[in-house]
């Protein structure tokens, strides 16, 4: 998988925080912890559903998370990273408003939220009018993966649900 277009759509700055929370380790997830390692920063990634508990030898530097089920809301501290990534795990969970908000929380001001589904399994609009409900602003669809359909939007500072 080529990531560079994907990469494109980070600006990382020394001491960044991001948070992937998915199914499967990939190539992102990969290219995202090498991008946060390169800047002194922090990348943190939440396991839904996952058999394989020891990928702590191959992300050493990463704070690791194990969810049981799609029940379950993961757990991240209010305003700590800069980008939350959903990667094939979105469409999956019981509970998408609730993880909508843990996410919104978690994000510092100016954040960017990230969903990202395999083609054909996310309802584009849907999730568009979904992240304007819960308040992130500039959502756009964003077609730099041949595998998968990705939008991403921004939690602004004093709009809507302010911090």
């Amino acid at each position: 998988m080529d990531l560079k277009q994907f990469l494109e759509l980070f600006n990382p700055y020394p001491g960044n925080h991001y948070l992937q929370v998915t199914t499967k380790v990939d190539e992102t997830t990969e290219a995202l912890s090498i991008l946060m390692k390169g800047i002194d920063g922090e990348f943190s990634l939440v396991l839904y559903d996952v058999e394989d508990k020891d990928l702590s030898s191959v992300f050493p530097e990463a704070k690791l998370q194990y969810i049981k089920n799609f029940k379950q809301p993961f757990r991240a501290l209010p305003r700590t990273h800069d980008i939350v990534v959903f990667k094939d795990f979105f469409h999956l969970h019981e509970n998408r408003n609730g993880v909508l908000k843990i996410a919104y929380t978690a994000l510092a001001n100016a954040g960017d939220i990230v969903i990202m589904q395999k083609k054909g399994t996310m309802d584009i609009e849907a999730t568009l009018s979904l992240l304007e409900e819960f308040e992130f602003r500039s959502q756009n669809y964003i077609d730099v993966l041949p595998e998968y359909d990705l939008v991403m939007a921004k939690k602004m500072h004093m709009w809507g649900a302010g911090l």
